[in-house]
């Protein structure tokens, strides 16, 4: 298991689109957003996030089960600068995040969930916000198992 500990996550500058539905909407929405940044020309900092306003397994699987999961994706982007439509700017709260790593498919994360949210209780902390994902490698370039996802868990 991957090592869980608080780290203090900076505000975050970030171009975005939310959509309510299941968690398969992440890939295309993380591909609309990317494709509105390209299109103009527009610098990217970091790699892509996903924020997940259910904060449970519980409410996720609810929410993936009725779809109605809240589903917004995110590029940073050095800003200010102004969006359009769908696609927003906007900062992320920075903050005190339990922190740990998953390697493997993207769809074998709820083990490390599980431990994320244990050690959160253990440590008399309460989570205070949505949960980011942030996918530092692509899929299509690296196979199933070395595929990273770095979790955070905004805490107090």
């Amino acid at each position: 298991m991957a090592e869980i500990h608080l780290i203090d996550m900076p505000e975050l500058e970030v171009l975005s689109k939310k959509k309510t539905g299941t968690y398969t909407l992440i890939p295309e929405l993380l591909v609309q957003v990317v494709m509105y940044i390209q299109k103009r020309g527009i610098p990217i900092t970091g790699p892509p996030i996903f924020i997940c306003s259910e904060t449970s397994p519980e409410a996720v699987q609810h929410a993936q089960e009725t779809g109605t999961a809240v589903v917004e994706v995110a590029w940073p982007v050095n800003g200010p600068m102004q969006g359009s439509g769908e696609i927003l700017y906007r900062k992320l709260a920075g903050g005190k995040m339990a922190h740990t790593v998953h390697k493997g498919p993207y769809e074998a994360c709820e083990p490390a969930y599980l431990a994320l949210f244990d050690w959160i209780a253990k440590n008399g902390l309460t989570i205070c916000g949505p949960v980011r994902e942030v996918y530092p490698n692509d899929p299509r370039e690296v196979p199933p198992d070395e595929i990273l996802t770095l979790i955070y868990v905004p805490v107090r």
